[in-house]
């Protein structure tokens, strides 16, 4: 029997990313994925500038960026008849800019196929066994105090696990959710596809109009070329197979050959094809993340159209919402309520991201039942609010009565230090060297203060380890004077930002009783039931 606080089923980017964010919050857990090693397929490859500093606090930044594909890449999308033929519109995505100016990091391009690698051999040196592909979950139990799984690997071994939690990143078809008879609300087989994994020297074509996307627009072939590297290796994504009367079982090696000539407009193109696999667009949304001692996440959750590059973000997001909880409910410092957060900070966030996903592909003509759109809605690529603006609402957070000012959630983010929303990106300076407020945040809470705010501290002092402080102004310099406006503080005040990097409570300014105030503040943060008892 293997006896391990939290058991992970699924491999993908969430899986793993779930096993890194317990191993830094000192966790121990089980990942058991089906297939035998990462992803042979492209897959998804955008990963947005929030998703991007999840990587960058627990260290991860640079090899992502490393196993991505050039950077020139990431400003552009293109549409046209082919790559050889007349071009019909360029775009300039909009959260690419915005994010530069509102975060510390920026979007990045790294196919799923290189990610996983990254992500795998940063899980596995947690510690020998941790990580355990080609071994399929066989059977599992659910109880009031966890569950107890039956794993099978390859050679045919089968062991027992127990876990106190279990986090289900087995996908869209999610076999724990379906044994948990979680229902799923919204729109399946929206439309159909293909994606064709090739190698094609491209650069003649590409080389003066580097685009992440380069979309294909023809009467009877709609499709993308999806940058990997920039050169020889490509994703081309054929779309609503149906409609043109394409089934999948046509997509041999001879006809992808053909499909990716035409869509260059080159009849002698070398073509060779590395890899087909079939799959039909959904847009559904779990009626609920928990039960019992089973989390749901990523696809499993929240099964999205890929238009707007939104699948993976939302699920490796969901992860180090739901790790930080389980480390803190696992140690004996948060109550077991604070897990019941996950679904009602996480649902409405997928909820939201889904439905968006959805109008992007309508909007693309990409449903057998509005084929004549080709261009997209002005969200498309511009939805800087889904990528900052999320807006928890749960019993961790203690609502100041403020809200974010923004007209549109989808285009518009305005940073806010209002509780429940994501800590704003204010450049600082410590000893002469750059730091941005959000490379405080990643393992512990952290109180910030104006330059006032030397009670806070001094009480923050007294209520570690479970709270670290930083005087803006004393400890931290902020050179260009944006701290207080953007956190919304006098200079007396506070804000307490959990490991996640979301705002958990917020005083305005300076109060009679600052020990008692932030004892009580993050006893309310972490769900425990004497308020007011400290740490």
């Amino acid at each position: 029997m293997i006896d391990v606080p939290v058991l992970i089923v699924g491999g993908g980017p969430v899986g793993l990313t779930a096993s890194i964010y317990l191993s830094h919050f000192g966790i121990p857990s089980l990942l058991v994925e089906r297939h035998p090693g990462t992803a042979v397929l492209p897959k998804a490859r955008a990963l947005n500038a929030r998703t991007m500093e999840m990587y960058r606090q627990i260290g991860l930044e640079r090899a992502i960026r490393g196993a991505g594909m050039p950077e020139r890449f990431g400003h552009m999308v293109m549409w046209a008849e082919s790559l050889a033929g007349a071009e019909i519109k360029r775009l300039e995505p909009a959260r690419g800019a915005a994010s530069q100016a509102l975060s510390v990091t920026s979007n990045c391009g790294c196919s799923q196929d290189m990610l996983e690698p990254v992500l795998r051999e940063r899980a596995e040196a947690a510690g020998a066994g941790r990580v355990r592909f080609g071994t399929q979950l066989v059977e599992l139990q659910c109880h009031d105090t966890g569950v107890v799984a039956r794993i099978r690997d390859g050679a045919g071994q089968e062991e027992e696990v127990s876990a106190r939690y279990l986090i289900a990143a087995d996908g869209a078809q999610s076999p724990i959710r379906q044994q948990l008879g979680i229902e799923r609300d919204g729109q399946r087989d929206v439309y159909d596809s293909v994606n064709i994994h090739c190698r094609v020297d491209l650069t003649r074509w590409i080389d003066d109009r580097p685009a992440g996307l380069y979309l294909i627009e023809q009467p009877e072939l709609r499709g993308t070329f999806m940058t990997i590297n920039g050169t020889d290796r490509w994703g081309f994504l054929v779309t609503s197979l149906s409609h043109y009367g394409y089934t999948p079982e046509q997509f041999t090696p001879g006809f992808c050959t053909e499909v990716i000539r035409r869509a260059v407009g080159c009849q002698d193109l070398a073509v060779e094809v590395l890899g087909v696999g079939a799959w039909k667009a959904s847009a559904l949304v779990a009626r609920q993340y928990r039960q019992g001692a089973v989390f749901l996440a990523g696809d499993a959750a929240h099964e999205m159209p890929p238009t707007g590059g939104f699948g993976l973000n939302t699920g490796v997001q969901d992860t180090q919402n739901l790790a930080w909880k389980l480390a803190a409910v696992l140690k004996g410092d948060a109550g077991e309520a604070l897990l019941d957060t996950y679904d009602a900070e996480r649902r409405p966030v997928g909820q939201a991201v889904t439905h968006s996903s959805l109008l992007n592909a309508l909007s693309m003509g990409r449903t057998a039942r509005q084929q004549e759109a080709v261009l997209p809605r002005k969200e498309f690529l511009n939805e800087v609010g889904l990528i900052f603006g999320a807006h928890y609402r749960s019993a961790a957070m203690v609502d100041d009565g403020s809200r974010p000012a923004v007209d549109d959630a989808v285009l518009q983010y305005v940073p806010s230090a209002t509780p429940g929303c994501r800590a704003p990106h204010v450049p600082l300076t410590r000893d002469g060297r750059s730091l941005s407020t959000l490379d405080l945040f990643g393992r512990e809470f952290v109180l910030l203060t104006g330059p006032h705010g030397m009670p806070w501290h001094e009480a923050a002092a007294r209520l570690r380890p479970s709270l670290v402080g930083f005087v803006i102004g004393q400890h931290l310099q902020d050179e260009n004077g944006r701290f207080l406006r953007s956190y919304g503080l006098a200079p007396g005040g506070a804000v307490l930002v959990r490991p996640d990097g979301y705002v958990g409570w917020r005083a305005a300014d300076a109060v009679d009783d600052p020990a008692a105030e932030l004892a009580e503040a993050l006893d309310r943060a972490l769900c425990r039931e004497s308020f007011g008892g400290g740490a």
